[in-house]
């Protein structure tokens, strides 16, 4: 089958088109026939070899962790109803750039009716992150929510999830593009981190007071201007570092100014709950209720060019792999 690898640690170029033999499905395992496969910002990480959270994957190795497609076969154990369903499979951290994938079974999740592959795939990981964000928040009507990186496959979720929150949104990212795309997804308010003073136009929208919730995905300066201009009392959510720095927080200053800082250790208590998220987010979509937003999509064999895409920070919204 064919597969995209890494050679080695590195830049793009280390994603290099190859075949490897099909694999079999175990024990408690099903077999996908991949249409569409996710890619991260985290990916590109691990593929350079810098990522602080995960560990690095032996070489040569298949990069992608979120696949759907249909279940061909199934191994020993395994409901045979699953074959031929439409699903989305958690592989973990590799094997999704391929024609053909193995799960355990219990990370398959049925793509509902009225949903295609490619925004169930758009919706898995960053719409229960998203949720699990929200939910975390514990935003309330009327406050407002300042949402970094706002044109990233997260946010543009958080945006349309804070707003269906009841708050007021105030999108930040970089260039016009990504700005009109805030604004169309319902944001009150947008800002460019281009400009020196982006930060201070957060706190004049927000009546001077500031933000009563800032997501955080991006860090460095920009994580560090968000917590300053944060509400005194607020909640300050970090679930990313972008910009390959975390937010540096002085705890007695988030203290003195009563921010509750919910740390990115979040996201390692999300794992029971993913799977429930995921169904409620994909059911919404389906609904018309949230729309996913596929900013570029590649073939397989441009794997490069989609991580490329992701690290130049001009990517919209999820980025796809179409096999």
């Amino acid at each position: 089958m064919r597969v995209v690898q890494a050679t080695r640690f590195g830049g793009p170029e280390v994603l290099v088109p190859g075949e490897v033999p099909d694999p079999v499905a175990g024990p408690g395992q099903a077999m996908v026939d991949v249409s569409v496969a996710g890619v991260t910002f985290v990916e590109t990480q691990i593929r350079r070899g810098v990522d602080k959270w995960h560990g690095r994957p032996a070489l040569p190795y298949v990069p992608g962790g979120t696949v759907a497609g249909r279940v061909s076969s199934v191994g020993e154990g395994v409901d045979p109803s699953w074959s031929g369903r439409r699903v989305i499979a958690d592989l973990g951290e590799t094997g999704g750039f391929a024609e053909r994938a193995v799960a355990i079974v219990e990370n398959l999740i049925p793509v509902p009716e009225g949903l295609g592959l490619s925004e169930a795939t758009a919706l898995h990981t960053d719409g229960s992150t998203a949720l699990g964000l929200v939910e975390g928040a514990r935003i309330l009507p009327g406050e407002w929510v300042l949402v970094e990186a706002a044109g990233g496959g997260v946010g543009t979720l958080l945006v349309q999830l804070a707003r269906a929150a009841g708050a007021r949104v105030v999108g930040a990212a970089r260039g016009a593009r990504k700005l009109d795309l805030v604004r169309d997804l319902g944001a009150d308010a947008v800002v460019d981190y281009s400009d020196p003073d982006w930060a201070e136009q957060v706190r004049e929208t927000t009546g001077g007071a500031g933000p009563d919730v800032v997501f955080d995905g991006v860090g460095g300066e920009i994580g560090q201007a968000a917590f300053q201009v944060a509400a005194d009392g607020g909640r300050f959510s970090v679930h990313g570092a972008s910009s390959g720095e975390a937010t540096v927080i002085d705890p007695a200053q988030a203290r003195r100014r009563g921010v509750e800082v919910i740390g990115i250790e979040q996201l390692f208590g999300f794992g029971p709950k993913m799977r429930g998220w995921a169904e409620q987010v994909m059911s919404e979509a389906a609904a018309g209720r949230i729309r996913p937003v596929i900013g570029q999509t590649f073939p397989l064999e441009r794997a490069a060019d989609a991580h490329a895409a992701i690290e130049s920070r001009g990517a919209l919204g999820k980025t796809l792999l179409l096999i």
